[in-house]
C-alpha cells in the first residue's frame, strides 16, 4: 500500500461523517470532483470499495467503516504531532528532566526553578528533579536519562558542555556548647580531631573532606551516618557530634536551633556549582530556556 495522504484521509473522514461528497466540498471550498478523484485513488491504494453511492449521498462499506476508525485515529496523532511541534518551537512545551546533587537541591535550585514556572511563557512546562552524587549526575546526563544536570564544577565534565550556577561556602555545624562553636572561623586541620556527622562516602561534601583528611595524614571519625543535610543537622542540635555542611543551608537551621554555623577558612570550602548538558544543539526548547534561566539567575552580575 502506497503512503496514505492525510488530506485524503481528512476528506474521506467527512465524507463518511457527512454522508454527502457535495456537502464536504461546500464546506472545504473544493469542488465535488476532486474530492471524488482523492476518494477513487485511495480505494485504488486500499484495493477495496470503501463508499457506495447513493441516490441522497453517500455511504461507508464495511471496509470504509474501518478505514474511518483508523483515519480518525491517524489525524488526530497527526494533529497532536502538529500542536507539540508548534509549543516546542516556541519553547513553551515540554518536560525537563534534571539530576542534581544534594547541595544543590537543598540550598536555591528549587526556588529558581519554581520562579521560571511561575512565568507565564512557561505555564507547560514540567520540570522533575532527581537528587544524585555528582559522579551519578554527570553519568546520567552522558547516558541521556536526564537533560540537564547540576553539580560540583570540580567532578569530571569532559565532553559536557557547562555553564556556572552558584556557589556556596562550606562551614562546620557544632551544637552551641561545642567549643568550635566559641570560634569566628576554623581551619578544617583543626577540627579533625572531633567526631563528625557524615554523608554518603560519595557525595561531594564528603569526597572534599576525605581528600583533605588525607592531606592532613588522618581519618575522619564517623560518629553518625545521616542520608541527607537535614538529618545532620539534627544529629549536631543533639550534641551528639559536629558536621561539614554549606552554610547555606545551615543559616537557616541555626536561626532557630541551639547550634552555630562557623565558616572553613580554607579556599576549598568555597565550591561553585555547574550547569552540564550534553550539548545546546540536543536541548529541547524548554530545557534550553531552563538552563539560560538558571545560567541568569545563578550569576546575576554577568
Amino acid at each position: 500500500m502506497r503512503d496514505l495522504d492525510l488530506l485524503t484521509l481528512r476528506l474521506f473522514a467527512a465524507v463518511c461523517e457527512q454522508r454527502s461528497i457535495a456537502r464536504v466540498a461546500e464546506q472545504e471550498a473544493i469542488v465535488g470532483s476532486a474530492i471524488s478523484k482523492r476518494l477513487a485513488q485511495l480505494e485504488d491504494a486500499v484495493g477495496t470499495p470503501l463508499l457506495v453511492r447513493k441516490r441522497r449521498g453517500v455511504v461507508p462499506t464495511p471496509a470504509g467503516e474501518t478505514l474511518h476508525e483508523h483515519a480518525l485515529a491517524m489525524l488526530a496523532s497527526a494533529a497532536q504531532i502538529e500542536r507539540d511541534m508548534a509549543a516546542y518551537a516556541t519553547g513553551t512545551r515540554g518536560h525537563v528532566r534534571m539530576l542534581v546533587t544534594a547541595s544543590v537541591m537543598a540550598e536555591s535550585l528549587a526556588d529558581d526553578v519554581a520562579a521560571f514556572l511561575q512565568n507565564p511563557a512557561h505555564r507547560d512546562i514540567q520540570v522533575s528533579m532527581e537528587e544524585r552524587v555528582s559522579p551519578d549526575v554527570v553519568q546520567g546526563i552522558r547516558d541521556g536519562s536526564a537533560s540537564v544536570g547540576i553539580c560540583w564544577d570540580a567532578a569530571d565534565l569532559s565532553g559536557l558542555a557547562t555553564c556556572g550556577y552558584r556557589h556556596d561556602h562550606l562551614a562546620v555545624v557544632a551544637h552551641a556548647s561545642h567549643p568550635v562553636a566559641q570560634l569566628a572561623s576554623v581551619r578544617f586541620a583543626d577540627v579533625l580531631d572531633h567526631e563528625f556527622v557524615s554523608m554518603p562516602a560519595l557525595s561531594a561534601v564528603q569526597v572534599l573532606l576525605a581528600r583533605a583528611a588525607a592531606v592532613e595524614g588522618k581519618l575522619l571519625t564517623h560518629r553518625v551516618l545521616v542520608s541527607n543535610f537535614d538529618a545532620a543537622l539534627r544529629v549536631v542540635r543533639a550534641n551528639l557530634a559536629i558536621s561539614v555542611v554549606p552554610a547555606e543551608v545551615a543559616q537557616p537551621f541555626a536561626a532557630t536551633a541551639p547550634v552555630r554555623v562557623v565558616p572553613l577558612s580554607d579556599t576549598w570550602a568555597q565550591r561553585r556549582f555547574a550547569i552540564c548538558y550534553r550539548d545546546a544543539q540536543t536541548l529541547s526548547p524548554a530545557a534550553r530556556l531552563l538552563v539560560e534561566h538558571l545560567g541568569r539567575t545563578g550569576n546575576p552580575s554577568e
